[in-house]
């Protein structure tokens, strides 16, 4: 389960996707994810996956991948899909036996947030899988350059984020190394109600948080050796510029949240 987790992970190909704009992505993702929230009815996510499809279609991203990170986050989908489905009143009962109740507008509610929540770590996947971490951090200090002038450390901010999403498959892969060696020696992950399984996981949890202090010590070191002082004369060897595809983006995603807030 934890190699399907694509957040933080980077698909190294030529597309129309990676070519982008840095900062443009990332408006454009926030922009996807206020789109996401405009729609009101079912037929306004007809836009949202057809955006999706066509993304990742334009950068060459294989629709089992984006698909695959779902997997992980199924017990939050099926939890959040349960509890608006019979916590949401409705006047329109389709169901009720003794105190369950589900009715057509919490059905309704519990397909529109899980949805919402499925698009949110598709959109987020997108981002991080067509742009590599360098890449991600200079268009995040661009960003948030201007905010230099009230004294906001934005090369530092934009490399803390980065750093951290660059090491989710690491820490993913590390986790799923230590879960494979206790198991060996015969530690049971898998058997048991989810409270056993959530104590079995306290021994996989230690030695997971000492391996990744000890690469933040390296890291740090590794930064200091190479004499980093943060973004203070700091050249770039890509100079960002914003092109005509940049422009076709903006307009695909526009039109997408103009036919989400319409439907």
């Amino acid at each position: 389960m934890l190699k399907d987790i694509t957040l933080g992970q980077f698909y190294p190909v030529d597309s129309f996707v990676h070519r982008l704009d840095p900062r443009i992505k990332i408006i454009l993702t926030f922009a996807f994810i206020v789109g996401v929230f405009l729609g009101g009815t079912l037929w306004a996510y007809i836009p949202v996956i057809a955006f999706i499809y066509l993304a990742a279609k334009a950068a060459h991203l294989p629709i089992k991948m984006l698909l695959k990170g779902l997997k992980p986050l199924r017990f939050i989908l099926i939890f959040t899909f349960v509890l608006n489905l019979f916590f949401s009143g409705g006047d329109t009962v389709l169901v009720k036996l003794w105190f369950i109740v589900i009715s057509k507008e919490g059905l309704m509610t519990a397909i529109r947030f899980s949805a919402r929540l499925v698009f949110l770590v598709t959109g987020a996947s997108l981002l991080t899988l067509t742009t590599s971490p360098v890449v991600l951090t200079d268009g995040l200090e661009r960003l948030l350059s201007p905010l230099r002038k009230i004294g906001f450390p934005a090369h530092e901010l934009a490399m803390m984020m980065t750093i951290a999403l660059r090491f989710i498959p690491t820490l993913l892969e590390e986790a799923d190394k230590i879960m494979k060696a206790q198991m060996a020696r015969g530690a049971d992950f898998e058997s048991g109600n989810i409270m056993q399984r959530a104590k079995a996981m306290i021994p996989l949890l230690v030695p997971l948080f000492v391996s990744a202090f000890r690469r933040a010590g390296d890291l740090a070191m590794a930064m200091e050796a190479r004499c980093y002082h943060g973004g203070e004369g700091r050249t770039r060897m890509r100079v960002l510029k914003i092109t005509k595809n940049d422009w076709i983006a903006v307009a695909v995603v526009a039109a997408m949240i103009v036919l989400t807030s319409l439907l």
